[in-house]
């Protein structure tokens, strides 16, 4: 079994590369990612290197090879069923359960992520959004991509879906919270632009300003 920095570096440089289409993460990416320092990144790499997790070529950066990529997905597949099982079972909000997936991804075993799994009834997406990959998935395809359409692109009388949420820092996600927008609430655009940076939208609970750079960070479907 994969030591738990051993994890967290294939997840790291997963999400890195699958950010950026598929280009190599660079050392200094990592180390801004993770906290540490460049000079301890490539100790680790060459650690990646030798276990066939990665290959890692100077000035040109690292990548997962094969055996890295689904080591990098059962810990991503781990981190988003938990996350769903906190929410739903323990009534944690979506603001909170990211921390605790964090520590719960590594002290779970495959057969309980399994036994999760069956019991949420195997669902597609985390509570963000974020799809969960299968238990032997090398890659998440274009679920990893950048989403087709945000929020922020859509034009006056267009009806959507909250379908993800890209940012999904515990701030932003209370904002939206706090704007009565979760996911999967269905809404439709009154205007956009509607000046000051602020477009204007009308969901459930009545119209709400919507500012820009928030919208641009939702990403949305038709309804």
């Amino acid at each position: 079994m994969a030591s738990l920095t051993v994890e967290n570096y294939a997840k790291t440089i997963y999400q890195l590369t699958a950010s950026q289409d598929g280009r190599p993460a660079s050392t200094g990416q990592i180390a801004t990612t993770l906290g540490v320092s460049p000079g301890t990144v490539t100790s680790m790499l060459k650690t990646l290197d030798a276990a066939r997790l990665a290959t890692h070529r100077p000035y040109e950066g690292v990548a997962l090879t094969r055996a890295g990529r689904m080591l990098a997905l059962r810990v991503i597949r781990r981190h988003r069923l938990i996350e769903l099982f906190l929410m739903r079972t323990l009534d944690m909000t979506w603001d909170e359960v990211h921390d605790e997936a964090e520590h719960l991804e590594h002290a779970v075993s495959d057969l309980l992520v399994e036994r999760i799994d069956v019991f949420l009834g195997r669902p597609e997406v985390d509570p963000h959004g974020d799809p969960i990959p299968p238990a032997d998935a090398h890659t998440l395809g274009d679920g990893e991509d950048p989403p087709p359409r945000s929020l922020a692109d859509c034009g006056s009388g267009t009806g959507f879906r909250l379908a993800r949420v890209l940012d999904q820092s515990p701030e932003f996600l209370r904002y939206l919270t706090e704007c009565g927008l979760a996911l999967g609430t269905v809404g439709e655009v009154e205007r956009n632009p509607d000046g000051a940076g602020l477009m204007r939208v009308r969901v459930a609970g009545g119209s709400l300003s919507l500012a820009l750079e928030a919208a641009g960070k939702l990403a949305v479907a038709e309804a």
